[in-house]
């Protein structure tokens, strides 16, 4: 029976979340201001907007149901992740905010434009057509963790679920822009922090402590260890879920809260911020698909994803339980609100801008918002699938958006002669190598062993980047000295 304590504190979150949209429409004035909020944002906003952005459904749905379902050697994806943030906060983040100031580019796709100088268009087309592609998908994994909360909170039909969400997501993005959507994510990062720590913790007794997981887990043939001696994860499995670290250096959500940072000096106290809160996070998800093996049985076909609403339903009261199962809800629309402005951004700034040259401020932004509508309902079509899993969609999503711009950001911020011709190249072999290996499933043929297309994507991208480079390198003076000046600039922060 659904408790109306817990409908209404959904109710409150959402009317909390729908204010903060209405606020920033009033205070968004141009499309610089609702696609990058005006490049103002600060450090604990954007720091715990990228990370919240990053994190989605999946680290509350899709990494608790994979440990639940595998033991701690599911372990290595959170690994990978933690590893993959530090890196992009170390490495990619300054320099990406003063290299797109530099370059006046507020998405990715003008980025690759702008720096390579690309005269063909080409080089921004395919990336916005990669863009709107992957993040469909993406957006799409959200929609699916929406409506199985939904389904399994207000017991609602899965449609009926995902309709909801949808609505609710799509309106403060429509409103608010890049500022609504990153302090929603500010405050729904810290719920989501603070649940993850405050469930398990309560949790922890209920089922024995560390006696009660070991039981569960021998009695389901899972491990505890990140190297059991009879593992089912092969070498190749610890690659992939590694690998999902590689991922970091081409997502454009993340990288757009990069730009969007006040200033490069900002950035080191944002990272320690971000960085800490990844840590707590993944480490959390983790121990909750480890404590919720004593605790539910036998789940499966997706059922291992809710194992975290299934705990809130158990061991709280309808007030608090509905409070925390609102920061699964955070999880999930921190993530896609941030994918449906990218999305936006993709066809007002990479498409529609060019193809009509004279626009007003005022037209583009009332095409971002037409976009915003647009994208999502393409995204919940694709949801509508009940069989499709949070882990399985984000997991593709993921890995298509790492091979097809990871290597290209990289080159383009540490690679002084790499040229349009060469990122042009690497982007379209490593994106054909990523579907081509997913979809014929390359890994079990070659390996006899599943490999994570996101390896042979992006290694596939830097090969053909480093080798188009010493046949087709850069020698534009102008674009050399650029670089140069951004280099300069990097070194004297």
């Amino acid at each position: 029976m659904i408790q109306i304590q817990t409908i209404l504190a959904f109710i409150i979150y959402f009317i909390f979340m729908m204010s903060i949209g209405i606020y920033f429409y009033k205070r968004t004035v141009d499309v610089e201001d609702y696609l990058l909020g005006g490049r103002g944002l600060g450090s604990w906003v954007t720091a715990l907007s990228a990370q919240a952005s990053d994190m989605s459904g999946w680290l509350l749905m899709g990494l608790p149901g994979a440990v639940y379902l595998g033991g701690v050697e599911q372990a290595w994806i959170a690994i990978g992740l933690f590893v993959g943030t530090y890196l992009n906060w170390k490495f990619v983040s300054g320099r990406l905010r003063v290299y797109t100031q530099k370059t006046d580019a507020i998405t990715l796709a003008s980025f690759f434009e702008e720096r390579f100088q690309d005269p063909t268009g080409l080089l921004r087309i395919i990336s916005a057509l990669i863009t709107l592609l992957f993040f469909t998908i993406y957006a799409s994994s959200g929609l699916v963790a929406a409506g199985k909360l939904f389904e399994s909170v207000f017991s609602v039909k899965y449609a009926t679920a995902v309709l909801i969400g949808t609505f609710v997501i799509m309106l403060y993005t429509f409103l608010g822009g890049f500022l609504a959507v990153c302090w929603t994510d500010l405050i729904q990062g810290l719920l989501m922090v603070s649940t993850i720590v405050i469930v398990p913790i309560l949790a922890y007794d209920v089922v024995g402590g560390v006696q009660g997981i070991k039981t569960a887990a021998l009695a389901k043939g899972a491990s505890l260890s990140l190297f059991p001696d009879d593992s089912s994860m092969s070498i190749m499995g610890i690659i992939s879920a590694v690998a999902w670290g590689l991922g970091y250096f081409g997502q454009p959500h993340i990288l757009a809260r990069f730009m969007g940072i006040k200033s490069v000096k900002k950035v080191p106290e944002a990272m320690r911020i971000a960085v800490i809160w990844v840590f707590i996070s993944l480490s959390g998800s983790v121990i909750i698909g480890l404590i919720s093996m004593p605790m539910f049985d036998n789940l499966s076909g997706g059922n291992q994803e809710k194992v975290f609403i299934y705990m809130i339903d158990k061991l709280f009261n309808p007030w608090v339980g509905g409070i925390l199962l609102a920061a699964i809800l955070a999880a999930i629309m921190s993530t896609i609100d941030s994918q449906l402005l990218v999305l936006s951004s993709t066809l007002t700034e990479d498409f529609y801008k060019k193809i009509k040259k004279d626009t007003s401020e005022k037209e583009l932004m009332y095409v971002g918002r037409i976009s915003v509508l647009v994208t999502s309902v393409i995204a919940l079509f694709l949801a509508l699938n009940p069989d499709n899993t949070v882990l399985g969609l984000v997991a593709y999503a993921w890995g298509g958006f790492g091979a097809a711009f990871g290597p290209i950001v990289l080159f383009a911020l540490f690679s002084k002669k790499t040229s349009w011709k060469s990122a042009l190249s690497g982007m379209i072999v490593g994106t054909i190598v990523l579907i081509v290996w997913k979809e014929f499933d390359l890994g079990t043929i070659i390996f006899g062993s599943s490999l994570y297309e996101i390896v042979p994507g992006f290694i596939a991208n830097v090969l053909t980047i480093y080798l188009a480079n010493l046949v087709v390198g850069e020698e534009d003076i102008e674009i050399l000295t650029e670089f140069d000046e951004v280099t300069e600039r990097m070194n004297n922060v």
